[in-house]
């Protein structure tokens, strides 16, 4: 009897085990929605994407924006997703007005770089501003930065492309909230003091999967 229940238990075990690798393997990332890619093909949004993956050094008290060394850079694997957020782009057929802005940080700077070259990328100091949000700004601050942003999102695009705005992330539940590395917020603008709508988000692999 007590063999039957070990080979029972072995059995039961055994199930559970093939249950979790198919729950795995359906969730797998999803590609970016069909609907969110042919808008895109369109031209007319803003895409806001916060710079790659960055682990190299630490921001210092007194950033010099032309020494990367006083700044929080870019990895390996931050450099080589960058150079394929833009291979990306490319093959969905995305197009982009030139140049992009970037905020004057050396990895917000390499991320656009290397995603679409040296020559098309705008250095913008407005985006430090967004960067200072995660620190200690006085609520007058953190309104004058946010109604900023919201002039810089209405914007519409040239027609037929979408304006690319590499910087950084957000506090939680402030501006465009919490951005992973290289993830995408997609903003429709309505014209200067109309506002924006957020229309999706995807991530880098969301982006990268998509066929």
């Amino acid at each position: 009897m007590k063999k039957i229940w070990i080979v029972m238990f072995m059995f039961f075990f055994a199930f559970q085990i093939q249950a979790l690798e198919v729950s795995a393997s359906r969730a797998k990332i999803d590609p970016i929605h069909s609907a969110t890619l042919n808008s895109l093909r369109h031209g007319g949004y803003v895409l806001y994407v916060r710079h790659g993956e960055a682990n190299r050094g630490e921001d210092q008290s007194q950033i010099i924006y032309e020494n990367c060394a006083t700044q929080k850079n870019l990895s390996e694997e931050g450099r080589k997703q960058s150079a394929l957020y833009g291979e990306a782009l490319r093959r969905l057929n995305i197009p982009v007005h030139y140049p992009v802005s970037a905020s004057p940080f050396c990895r917000t700077r390499d991320t656009a770089e290397l995603a679409f070259g040296n020559q098309n990328v705008q250095i913008d100091p407005f985006w430090f501003k967004v960067y200072q949000l995660s620190g200690n700004v006085t609520p007058t601050e953190q309104a004058s930065t946010l109604s900023e942003l919201t002039s810089e999102l209405e914007k519409i695009p040239i027609s037929g492309t979408n304006t690319v705005i590499i910087a950084h992330s957000f506090p939680k539940g402030i501006g465009l909230g919490e951005i992973p590395y290289l993830g995408t917020v997609v903003v429709r603008p309505k014209g200067p003091g109309n506002g924006y709508d957020i229309i999706d988000r995807f991530s880098f692999n969301e982006l990268n999967d998509t066929p």
